[in-house]
């Protein structure tokens, strides 16, 4: 009976989710290597490499960002790549005319303007190619609304990891090991239903707790200040920004530390943070601002971050005294903090360089492929059993009028 409900289960969970899986696989698979296509589809927004010479400064470049654009306000700035520096901007406070865009792209090296894009709105035409795919993959293009919709997919996925885990064991645990062994295996010599079957249980089985990390990864991204929190919070003890730096009743739109000082500030906070914790900084990555929490967060790549030029190691401090909030360490502080990293790595293949990337890529195609064998085998035994009804049906009619005849 448990059995069969688990079936019921994972078929119709399966089903329900099936073009999500097929949407967020097919968009995982080119967003592995988003890097490389956003060099190649837009170059425009790179500056040429200068080894030889040292990037401007995080401050420099914030000020740099407001100068071009005075109507705007910066939140953060943010070397994405070696050659590249993102200002995220927004309108500021009072101004009317739109922006029109809210990414504006510098050389490191020399601030001059790279170009303007908004953010995954793929009307501007291939600059967005990339940010659109990924809008897709992240929240279906909806806001919100697919943010949720693609949290509870993922939350689904990840209890059906272990529904599905449970219906390839073999019932009993007499010769378990030699009836189980046929679950890891794909006849290839068999029939059309069968590789199909074979595929869809042993595909599974293979790559199952990469699947298990991927969909519980994906809870964390689109349900991150609800589910996943709750969750990690309950066994591990775990500290973000969010949980631990409320908004203000009133935002402080013009904090006393400008983006020089700040910076100033977070360079010093992260050598004594580096000191007591341990850790060696490599890079500063980020220097943001969030107006409704009153606080600057000066975000470094260290040597306690597992990503692959990538830093989220952050510091947290007042904006208008200085004074230190939090330190967020990526691994080695709390437990719950080291384990969202590596998923969030793990995700977004920000590890183990190109053999990892190509990995995740293929993985985006299996779990394509798990999910089209898996309607496919609903469908043919749909239609088994409604044949097999029909049958019946059709024997029963014909001893009925065959009993009315001999009566």
């Amino acid at each position: 009976m448990i059995r069969r409900a688990f079936v019921w289960l994972h078929r119709w969970t399966g089903l329900l989710m099936t073009l999500f899986l097929i949407l967020v696989g097919l968009t995982g698979s080119v967003l592995a290597f988003k890097n490389e296509l956003d060099h190649l589809i837009t170059p425009q927004l790179f500056a040429a490499p200068r080894p030889d010479a040292a990037p401007l400064g995080l401050a420099t470049l914030a000020e740099r960002a407001e100068t071009l654009v005075p109507e705007g306000q910066v939140q953060y700035i943010y070397w994405r790549e070696p050659d590249q520096a993102e200002a995220w901007v927004v309108l500021r406070q009072g101004a009317k005319a739109p922006l029109g865009f809210n990414e504006l792209f510098l050389d490191p090296w020399t601030g001059k303007e790279l170009g303007r894009r908004s953010w995954g709105d793929i009307s501007q035409g291939s600059i967005n190619l990339i940010t659109f795919i990924y809008r897709l993959h992240f929240k279906l293009a909806m806001g919100r609304t697919g943010l949720w919709i693609l949290g509870i997919v993922a939350l689904a996925w990840a209890i059906d990891c272990f529904v599905g885990f449970y219906l390839t064991l073999p019932v009993g645990m007499t010769g378990f090991r030699q009836r189980w062994k046929p679950a890891w295996l794909i006849k290839w010599n068999a029939g059309t239903f069968r590789i199909n079957f074979d595929l869809h249980r042993a595909g599974g089985l293979w790559l199952w707790a990469m699947l298990l990390i991927f969909a519980w990864s994906s809870v964390y991204m689109n349900l991150w200040d609800t589910v996943y929190t709750w969750a990690t919070r309950a066994v591990l003890e775990y500290k973000t920004a969010d949980t631990e730096l409320p908004e203000l009743d009133t935002p402080v739109e013009h904090p006393a530390l400008g983006w020089r000082e700040a910076e100033a500030v977070g360079e010093r906070l992260a050598a004594e943070a580096a000191a007591m914790y341990g850790f060696q900084i490599l890079q500063p990555v980020r220097l943001a601002y969030s107006a409704r929490k009153g606080v600057y967060d000066y975000t470094v790549r260290s040597s306690f971050d597992v990503q692959n030029k990538r830093g989220r190691t952050q510091i947290f401090f007042e904006a208008n005294t200085g004074a230190l909030r939090l330190v967020v360490l990526p691994t080695g502080q709390y437990a719950g903090n080291t384990v969202t990293s590596w998923l969030y790595a793990l995700h977004t293949a920000y590890v183990f360089g190109l053999p990892y990337r190509i990995f995740v890529c293929t993985l985006g195609l299996a779990i394509t492929m798990i999910s089209v064998t898996g309607v496919y085998i609903w469908w043919k035994k749909r239609r088994a059993r409604k044949f097999s009804r029909a049958l019946r049906t059709e024997t029963t009619e014909t001893k009925q009028a065959d009993a009315v005849a001999a009566g």
